[in-house]
């Protein structure tokens, strides 16, 4: 019996722009992930910005990639309370080994296994 790695990757399900709630992007800076430590915290000037519904100027996250661990780690603890503007996050797996990409299709988003195209 062989036991497969597996990879977790958050992928928006919603039509909206991914990005991440004030209180998820704050639990991201906690835990040290490098990328929301490098960009600005404009939900700090929201007051209401820590709430399910966040403002649309609410755009945190946007530059993590969708496989980082700690990104993961938050979607999975926080649950919906993740969730940015109009976003709606979801961590799917993927065996390791492959090579992927995340694609739209229909306005929503999902994980694709990368394939050579020619044009």
């Amino acid at each position: 019996m062989t036991t497969e790695t597996r990879r977790k990757i958050v992928i928006n399900t919603s039509y909206e722009t991914f990005c991440v709630s004030h209180a998820a992007f704050l639990r991201l800076r906690e835990l040290g992930q490098k990328d929301a430590l490098k960009e600005e915290d404009l939900g700090a000037y929201w007051p209401q910005a820590a709430s399910p519904q966040e403002p649309s100027l609410n755009r945190c996250g946007q530059g993590i990639p969708r496989d980082d661990q700690r990104l993961v780690q938050v979607v999975e603890e926080l649950g919906v309370q993740a969730n940015g503007h109009a976003a709606s996050l979801r961590v799917v797996e993927i065996p390791s080994d492959v090579a992927w990409e995340i694609e739209k299709v229909g306005g929503r988003e999902q994980v694709s296994e990368t394939h050579r195209t020619w044009r």
